[in-house]
């Protein structure tokens, strides 16, 4: 039984693709591969996962990537800190403040607000929210990363004018298969009946020429036009039914036909004199 892997980086949540993937393909499983932002493009490359879910850009010619979402960016700061006082803020707010920076950064950003944390390199996003909570600085980072790392004590803030973080889905373009264009098409939101990977319906069977699906023939029948309905055929202009017969009925209140009529006696005309008178 084949098995579709799917590389997973911190905060990126497959769970409503899974679910469309198990109602169209329940004969494949699919293993998730949880893997650091640095190791996911190495995985694809070396055959470990079919696909990754990734943060863009995933660089490299042998790569096809499809843009899926951008997150909002928020700043994690102890609950009793001053920007709590609202729900969003920009970043100027953060001028005055230390900006803890992991190597694990995934914001990227180039003119980040505030004074970089001038202490020893900070290995992961883990370790700064630890110095986040010891009061040494802020964090910016992207939103479902602030949900992964919450705590007690702390809380997140909307920064509006941040770049955001664009999540994508990545595949070594010469192994693309089948499998591959059903989850294509499943987080590009495909029907069922739009789907052009292994999940696709089968077609509708095939009719037979000339007939509808579960109905009779559409061609000439013995009740049909071209045979003449006896229904039709005594009520038509050139039935028999409105011949001499007819007209005589109409005309003397007889049904008889006319040459019934002319076998009879001739009655003599009561207003014509009789001879000798």
């Amino acid at each position: 039984m084949s098995t579709f892997r799917i590389a997973l980086v911190p905060g990126v949540n497959p769970d409503r693709w899974l679910r469309v993937w198990q109602q169209r393909l329940p004969d494949v499983p699919v293993e998730l591969v949880h893997t650091s932002p640095a190791e996911a493009v190495p995985l694809l490359r070396t055959g470990a996962a079919d696909v990754a879910l990734v943060r863009l850009p995933a660089v490299g010619d042998d790569l096809s990537t499809i843009p899926l979402y951008t997150e909002a960016t928020v700043v994690i700061v102890p609950k009793d800190h001053v920007v709590t006082v609202v729900d969003e803020l920009d970043a100027a707010d953060l001028d005055d403040e230390t900006l803890v920076v992991p190597l694990d950064d995934q914001l990227h950003w180039t003119d980040p607000p505030g004074t970089p944390f001038g202490g020893d390199p900070v290995p992961t996003t883990a370790d700064a929210v630890e110095l986040v909570a010891a009061g040494v600085g802020v964090l910016v980072l992207p939103q479902s990363l602030g949900r992964l790392h919450q705590r007690r004590g702390l809380t997140a803030r909307v920064v509006r004018d941040a770049p955001g973080s664009a999540v994508g889905l990545a595949w070594v373009t010469d192994r693309y298969d089948d499998l591959t264009e059903e989850f294509i098409g499943i987080v590009r939101g495909r029907t069922a009946t739009s789907s052009r990977g292994r999940g696709a319906p089968p077609p509708p069977e095939p009719t037979s020429r000339g007939r509808k699906p579960g109905g009779s023939s559409t061609g000439t029948s013995a009740s049909g036009k071209g045979a003449g309905a006896p229904a039709k055929a005594g009520s038509g202009k050139g039935g028999s039914t409105k011949g001499v017969s007819g007209k005589s009925a109409g005309k003397g209140g007889s049904g008889r036909s006319s040459s019934a009529h002319s076998s009879s006696p001739k009655k003599p005309n009561p207003r014509k004199p009789r001879p000798g008178r």
